[in-house]
C-alpha cells in the first residue's frame, strides 16, 4: 500500500509541478510533510539541501530521496517513477500539439498565462525555506519569530558573494556546509 501511496503522491506532483523543481517544492512539502506526515518540516528542509546539491533535477532527486526514506530502495524506484511518469506523457503530447497548432495565438498567450504562476510557485518555495532557516520555527505565523543570528549572517554573507563578488554557487554551496558543521558541532 506504501508503493501505491507513494508512486500516487509523487504521479500528481509530476502532473502539477509546472516549472520545474524548484516549483515542485511547496507541493512535495505538502504531500510528504502535511498530507501523509512521512517527513517532519525539519527533515523535509534536509532532503532539499541534499536534494540541490546532488546532481540531477532536484524534484527527481526529492522524490529519491522521500522514497528511499519511507519505504527502502523499492520506495525509491517508485517514487521517482512517480515523479517521470507524468512528465513524459506530458511532454510527449504537448510536442505533438505544439508542433501541430504552434502558429496560433491562443498557444502563445497560454504560454504568456503561465509565466507568473511558476515564478510564484518558485518564490514560495524560496520564501518557505528562507523562513525556516532564519527563524526557530517549523510553521512561522504571520507574526514571525526571533531571528536564528548565525543562520541570518551566513545567508547575507553568501548572498552577498554570490551577487557582489560573482563567487561560484558551488563554492558558497561547499563553503557555508563546511561554516555550518563547524559552528553546530562547536556551539
Amino acid at each position: 500500500m506504501i508503493y501505491l501511496e507513494l508512486f500516487w503522491s509523487f504521479f500528481q506532483i509530476g502532473l502539477f509541478s509546472i516549472g520545474g523543481g524548484y516549483a515542485a517544492m511547496p507541493l512535495i512539502r505538502h504531500q510528504v510533510a502535511e498530507v501523509h506526515r512521512w517527513l517532519t518540516m525539519e527533515q523535509f528542509a534536509d532532503i532539499v539541501t541534499i536534494a540541490e546539491m546532488t546532481p540531477g533535477p532536484i524534484a527527481i532527486n526529492a522524490a529519491t530521496f522521500v522514497g528511499i526514506r519511507v519505504a527502502g530502495p523499492l520506495g525509491a524506484v517508485v517514487a521517482t517513477a512517480g515523479c517521470v511518469v507524468p512528465s513524459c506523457l506530458i511532454v510527449m503530447l504537448l510536442g505533438f500539439l505544439y508542433y501541430r497548432f504552434r502558429g496560433l495565438g491562443i498557444v502563445q498567450g497560454i504560454l504568456s498565462g503561465l509565466r507568473p504562476a511558476v515564478i510564484a510557485m518558485i518564490a514560495s518555495a524560496g520564501i518557505s525555506l528562507l523562513r525556516m532557516a532564519l527563524f526557530d520555527a517549523e510553521e512561522i505565523p504571520l507574526a514571525m519569530g526571533a531571528v536564528e543570528l548565525f543562520p541570518a549572517v551566513l545567508f547575507g554573507v553568501a548572498f552577498a558573494l554570490l551577487r557582489m563578488k560573482k563567487v561560484s554557487p558551488m563554492r558558497i554551496i561547499m563553503g557555508t556546509g563546511v561554516i555550518g558543521m563547524i559552528f553546530y558541532f562547536t556551539f
